[in-house]
């Protein structure tokens, strides 16, 4: 039991980090798709050693550029995958029309206008929002940073079930990707790693975060399954990156009532 829980972790570990694994693990699609309930625990661990390189960082460089090299930090992590993804939507749905075309520019590994214009708005708003929250306390934005990443990556698994994969139309293309929905009980664990870094807050009223940033979930999951009947693996990396976002100006607004 312990072997197989250790086997979904360093799963989900290896595919959305770019942490080594230093061994070789075995793989199936119900491996995958059982790695959905860490979803929130690689968040831990990415929001984590965001907010150490942030809380070390700003003794020696000034707030602002000491959260441009967290940034920098967080996708040499990750390797970027979760911002490919939002870049690949931008440009899918920004340039095609209709569910064929959309699918056929989101699996194109070039990039275009709506893609950069997209990324860059996102980025900004993530720096500025982080930036507004890192004046008012350092150890405030150091926990909403690992707040941010776990929740973001926990309303990513959500899409997978209450949503449908599309299936990518050049298979040879398509990447290893949970997208069954497990059992509730499953998500309910999920939930429950999520819900443990707002104790970081020390406010029961920022657990307001959670119905606000799932807004975004919301709208996203009506718009994808309005032109594409579902999501993809791009979709949920879009997911991930909105929901983030939308922690921060979550964590913003609430500041300013708390």
């Amino acid at each position: 039991m312990i072997k197989k829980e250790l086997t979904y972790f360093l799963t989900a570990l290896m595919f959305f980090t770019r942490i080594p694994i230093p061994f070789k693990l075995d793989y199936s699609d119900e491996i995958m798709n059982q790695s959905q309930k860490y979803y929130p625990v690689i968040g831990w661990i990415v929001g984590g050693i965001n907010a150490l390189a942030f809380f070390l960082l700003q003794f020696i460089l000034p707030i602002n550029i000491s959260l441009i090299v967290t940034m920098i930090i967080s996708v040499l992590l990750t390797g970027a995958f979760h911002e490919d993804g939002f870049t690949d939507v931008c440009d899918s749905f920004g340039g095609g029309y209709g569910k064929e075309k959309i699918l056929t520019i989101m699996k194109d590994s070039r990039i275009g206008a709506y893609g950069v214009i997209g990324i860059v708005l996102l980025l900004l708003l993530k720096y500025s929002a982080m930036d507004y929250l890192a004046q008012i306390s350092v150890p405030f934005i150091c926990a909403v940073i690992i707040v941010a990443h776990s929740t973001s990556r926990f309303y990513s698994g959500v899409m997978i079930h209450t949503h449908q994969y599309v299936t990518d139309i050049d298979k040879s293309k398509s990447k290893p990707l949970a997208n069954k929905a497990l059992p509730k009980r499953t998500l309910l664990v999920g939930l429950l790693f999520t819900l443990l870094p707002f104790l970081l807050l020390g406010n029961v009223w920022y657990l307001l975060i959670l119905p606000f940033a799932y807004l975004g979930n919301i709208y996203l999951g009506w718009y994808f399954n309005k032109h594409i009947g579902g999501y993809t693996g791009d979709c949920l990396g879009t997911v991930q990156q909105v929901t983030e976002v939308l922690v921060y100006l979550g964590c913003i607004i609430l500041w300013k009532f708390l």
